[in-house]
């Protein structure tokens, strides 16, 4: 028995569920999970719902459309695995754990390649049997090493691009060419400590939570919609390097999260904010 995530973003009005649950029974489907949220600000109607059997794809989004208010967003995804393509730099804790929990079968995703603009991960990720390849910025200006990426990348036909502490800045070009396909992590003490190191700043500031965040990539430098934030508490005893172990800690288990839900069409973009259903 086939199943399919049925995504719908929508104006709200009385008898929307009703309406596409009849949709749903008229067509021989059947509601396996479902989750639902209105937005009480914008009157913004948001439904997830799991369901299975056999789908004319087709005839079910005319169906829907005809019965939800005009300007509706329906997808209808069918449940399986999402091509991936991760993104990385020098950095291991973060892309490590992604391939971990990848070869365990923790991901529902098909990791295509990792693509870096440093070789130190190579041996890493060829121990996983995931291609490697290695685009240097040497020499190059951010245009030409951007357009490099963008050829490779599309090689894959990535559903989601994953920056596994990828240490460079995207361009407009790069978040038009693949719009809400790129999840970023960052310590989230960004914008307080920027630049190097900034849990030795942290550490010199006294502070007394670490912690993650994994949003969308847009043009706006980490402003992106976030999807999931986690902390960890610390105090005057630690180290900056202690401090720092912690944070790649929650960056791992942050990014992991957000993946997750991403890979599982969990997330709606509502604005610049996300609904999570």
């Amino acid at each position: 028995m086939e199943e399919y995530i049925l995504l719908i973003d929508t104006e709200d009005s009385k008898g929307l569920v009703y309406n596409i649950s009849k949709v749903l029974f008229a067509n021989n489907l059947n509601i396996e999970q479902n989750a639902e949220y209105v937005d009480p600000d914008t009157k913004k109607f948001f439904m997830r719902s799991i369901v299975s059997g056999k789908v004319s794809k087709n005839i079910l989004l005319k169906e829907l459309t005809e019965v939800l208010p005009s300007g509706a967003s329906i997808k209808l995804n069918k449940k399986e695995k999402k091509d991936v393509v991760i993104l990385a730099t020098k950095e291991f804790h973060v892309l490590g754990d992604l391939l971990i929990r990848y070869i365990a079968g923790e991901l529902n995703a098909n990791i295509k390649a990792v693509i870096a603009n440093h070789d130190h991960l190579k041996d890493l990720v060829e121990k996983f049997n995931i291609p490697f390849t290695c685009i240097s910025a040497d020499g190059l200006s951010r245009e030409e090493h951007e357009d490099k990426m963008i050829k490779k990348i599309s090689e894959y036909e990535p559903e989601l691009i994953v920056l596994a502490k990828y240490m460079r800045i995207l361009t407009p070009k790069f978040v038009d060419v693949f719009p809400k396909k790129v999840l970023n992590i960052h310590h989230s003490f960004l914008p307080a400590f920027i630049g190097a190191n900034p849990y030795k700043q942290a550490h010199e500031r006294g502070v007394k939570i670490i912690g993650a965040t994994a949003h969308y990539v847009t043009n706006d430098l980490d402003e992106g919609p976030i999807i999931f934030q986690d902390v960890v508490r610390v105090d005057h005893s630690y180290s900056w390097e202690d401090m720092r172990n912690a944070g790649r800690n929650v960056e791992k288990i942050v990014l992991s999260n957000a993946f997750e839900m991403l890979l599982n069409d969990r997330v709606f973009v509502h604005g610049n904010k996300t609904v999570i259903l």
